[in-house]
């Protein structure tokens, strides 16, 4: 019965038109075009008037509770998608009533009706997504996480999806036939190659916790020196110290070797690992008269003084013949600076002194004997980490005259000038 009085309402204007004299053809098509206008008019009023109602509605719930995840779903239009559904009900039971005359239009408008809902339903996916990303974002747990590359991931099977059932509305073809799949599958491989192998290695990265948001790395080969800002599927976002960008590929965080310094960032100290070369012809045994001299330093006297009575007394023992004194055992100038250089990084208190420490000698080069100063700073802070290192080293490169030791320095223009002049003035 209503759908006899919903026909006789939209024929209405036809048999008017009849009336008027108009053939019965002119008479459906003005029908047609009327009854669309007035149906796209009132589509579009009470979509006008439900996505007011819904979103508002929306927003006073939000405001009302204590969870931030409704805010997120205000923010990414999830009611404004949602509010599109209702006039799109009524279009779809609507167009048969206009068509009747033509079965086949009618046919043709609800797969383009389908069309749209199936792309209405992947923006109100996507809002859903976005909420959930920038809800977990807020949360201390996931903030590290590459979320940025799993709403990527479902976005991307989401189009995928959405393009295949639009294929099968327009066409009707069958997709879902183990040869249309395979094809697909080729098809998709080929193309989303990258964002596959992106997919993977963000999966890895994170399971494996090789990189977080936050984290400093290093990547040479792409020139990255800086904080880790975001990681989605296809690149890792870099803001380097010079305050630029870089990016690099996801999937080479997996294949190919960076530094990352979190475990620096979260251990008690960082590390300071720098040496002073020593000229060689400049180390020499100390005499007693010497060893005297140094004991004014009063940061290695009492050492100077303990090593003194054990030579003493090993010589002794042996009966070395000290007129030469190269006999028996000896100080140099070089172990006494090592010593002091140790005693003076263990005096700094912005040294931790729990974590490895040592001053050693490394193996002789043609740029001299390498001082190696191993030892952690408390402060992990670049500046405050450099500021402490070039104290450090200030200090012994100054203190080595102290020693009778001398550092070697690749001669420079003006050295030659001055042997040159030497040489001169000798002739």
């Amino acid at each position: 019965m209503n759908q006899e009085k919903w026909l006789s309402y939209s024929s209405f204007l036809q048999e008017y038109f009849i009336e008027l004299g108009l053939n019965k053809t002119l008479a459906i098509i003005l029908n047609i075009a009327i009854s669309l206008i007035i149906v796209t008019l009132v589509a579009t009023l009470l979509d006008i008037i439900f996505r007011k109602i819904i979103v508002q509605s929306f927003k006073t719930f939000s405001d009302s509770t204590k969870s931030t995840f409704d805010d997120f779903l205000v923010e990414s239009n999830f009611p404004k998608y949602i509010a599109h559904f209702v006039p799109i009900m009524i279009v779809w039971n609507t167009l048969p009533f206009i068509f009747q005359e033509y079965p086949e239009a009618i046919t043709t408008l609800h797969k383009l009706v389908m069309v749209y809902v199936v792309f209405l339903s992947v923006f109100v996916f996507r809002s859903i997504l976005r909420t959930t990303k920038k809800y977990a974002e807020t949360k201390p747990k996931y903030q590290d996480k590459p979320i940025q590359s799993y709403v990527q991931v479902l976005m991307i099977f989401a189009w995928g999806t959405a393009i295949f059932f639009i294929v099968n509305l327009i066409t009707d073809y069958d997709i879902i036939s183990v040869a249309t799949l395979g094809a697909a599958s080729a098809v998709v491989l080929l193309i989303f190659k990258d964002t596959i192998l992106g997919f993977v290695a963000s999966i890895q990265v994170s399971v494996n916790d090789i990189v977080r948001i936050g984290d400093w790395i290093t990547f040479s080969k792409f020139g990255a020196d800086g904080y880790v800002t975001e990681i989605n599927l296809a690149t890792v976002r870099v803001q380097n110290f010079d305050n630029t960008f870089t990016t690099v590929p996801t999937y080479s965080l997996i294949a190919d070797s960076f530094q990352n310094w979190r475990g620096m960032q979260e251990s008690k100290g960082r590390r300071i690992k720098r040496s002073i070369f020593i000229k060689q012809s400049s180390i020499k045994f100390m005499a007693a008269e010497d060893l005297e001299k140094l004991k004014q330093i009063q940061l290695i006297a009492p050492y100077i003084e303990h090593r003194e009575k054990e030579v003493l007394t090993f010589n002794k023992h042996l009966n070395a013949d000290k007129t030469a004194l190269i006999n028996g055992r000896n100080q140099t100038n070089l172990g006494i600076f090592r010593t002091y250089a140790e005693s003076f990084v263990m005096e700094n208190e912005l040294i931790n002194p729990d974590l490895f420490l040592m001053v050693r000698h490394l193996a002789p080069t043609d740029k001299g004997i390498p001082i190696e100063v191993f030892c952690f700073s408390y402060d992990k802070s670049w500046e405050n980490y450099e500021r402490i290192q070039a104290d450090i080293f200030d200090h012994l490169i100054a203190a080595v005259p102290f020693f009778d030791l001398e550092i070697f320095e690749s001669p420079t223009g003006s050295d030659f000038a001055k042997v040159s002049l030497k040489n001169s003035k000798e002739e």
